[in-house]
């Protein structure tokens, strides 16, 4: 097989049979296959079964009811199961032409760049005309100069590291290395690895049919993404602090304002923010460990248990700073959190938010000859949920 196409859905039904159809004429010539990953809830996983019956060219489905790591979970998904030299990425709302597929695989072929980029801003022709407003336009620019400015030397050669059409050498990218959270897989694969980039400028069309999926939840994702791309996950994890040191300080400063003695006032901040600290947590910094990290009680008690001997051990410092030191209490609080900041990271991702999954051990079995994989596989074989671990079945259903 020379190329996977991954087309990531959701929800796009209205899309399916036209992206095949013009992906089929396409792909003539190359050893192509098309993988939606789809994490769709409406018909739409129907629509690619039936339009797969009808396909020339080979379409696999992978639905995924628990949709992790958004669209570029579902890139990553798609890319671990193909077996392809060349993989391409595209969505699937047809605002990337499938017209662009030969020109993309015939670049990567053609040269030494490991990936191949259809960009909206390079050369002449490249067109971002198909964003649906000026408001889009300004947000696409916009994250893109903040991207290249953050990241100068691995987006150096991407004038569009937004895209979500590309092409790569599958060899070239290591997966386990990946950790996406939404739509801008291209700029994770980017800024994980050292990879030589070629740009194709494309317009970007107009979305066939159904609505956009850009939303504040992703662009709330992307900003994410890269601050833990830039500055590690301890970023969001001092963005947490941070937010719950100034909330300690305020119920502080109003406990103390109402009569409150200082150190009655800081226990009860301490409590309140240990338990907002926790839940902003769960959901901005560690939220792609906690599959693995035990059950959220588990997770709370080993969380709220560290920060309840780490506020008990700073209340002694606090007093003697206020009591022997002199200095004001909100202003020794604030010098007690700081201090604290880089042994509470530690304790929460190497304990708190550790994988205790159990590590699966592989049991061999023997496949009946029967049962082994023909060489003469049909074009329109669709596969199971992925996770499964059942075999593919093809549209008659039969196993494969």
């Amino acid at each position: 097989m020379e190329l996977t196409v991954i087309v990531p859905t959701f929800n796009e039904a209205p899309n399916i049979a036209e992206l095949v159809r013009r992906a089929e004429a396409a792909c003539t010539g190359i050893d192509a296959e098309i993988v939606f990953v789809d994490d769709s809830r409406d018909h739409t996983p129907d629509v690619i079964r039936t339009t797969a019956a009808r396909s020339t060219v080979p379409v696999r489905l992978i639905h995924r009811d628990d949709p992790v790591g958004g669209l570029g979970g579902a890139v990553i998904e798609g890319v671990r199961s193909s077996r392809a030299v060349y993989c391409l990425v595209m969505d699937g709302d047809l605002q990337h032409p499938p017209e662009m597929i030969p020109v993309l695989f015939d670049r990567l072929r053609a040269s030494d760049a490991e990936v191949v980029v259809a960009s909206r801003y390079c050369g002449n022709g490249g067109d971002a005309g198909g964003l649906a407003n000026g408001t889009r336009r300004l947000v696409s620019s916009g994250a893109t100069l903040l991207s290249r400015a953050l990241f100068p030397r691995r987006l150096e050669h991407c004038s569009d590291p937004m895209t979500g059409f590309f092409g790569f050498r599958r060899s070239a990218v290591e997966v386990e290395r990946l950790k996406p959270t939404g739509f801008k897989i291209l700029l994770e694969i980017l800024c994980r690895h050292r990879l030589r980039v070629l740009e194709v400028p494309f317009v970007f069309g107009e979305r066939f049919a159904g609505e956009s999926k850009a939303s504040l939840k992703e662009g709330v994702r992307f900003i994410r993404q890269l601050a833990g791309l830039r500055f590690g996950r301890i970023a969001g994890f001092g963005l947490v602090g941070g937010i719950g040191a100034v909330l300690n300080l305020l119920i502080m400063g109003v406990l103390v304002s109402l009569g409150v003695h200082y150190v009655v006032a800081a226990i009860v901040a301490a409590e309140i923010t240990i338990l907002t600290n926790f839940l902003m947590q769960e959901r901005m910094v560690f939220h792609a460990q906690r599959q693995g990290a035990g059950s959220l009680r588990r997770r709370f008690l080993h969380s709220a248990g560290f920060n309840n001997v780490d506020a008990a051990a700073r209340l002694p410092l606090l007093w003697l700073l206020v009591e022997f030191a002199g200095v004001p209490s909100l202003l020794a609080q604030a010098g007690t959190l700081v201090g604290a900041f880089l042994l509470r990271y530690l304790y929460h991702s190497r304990v708190v938010y550790a994988d205790v999954s159990p590590v699966a051990q592989p049991v061999p079995v023997r496949v009946p000859a029967s049962a082994r994989p023909r060489a003469d596989v049909r074009p329109g074989a669709v596969e199971h949920p992925s996770g499964g671990g059942r075999p593919a079945l093809l549209l008659d259903g039969t196993a494969s």
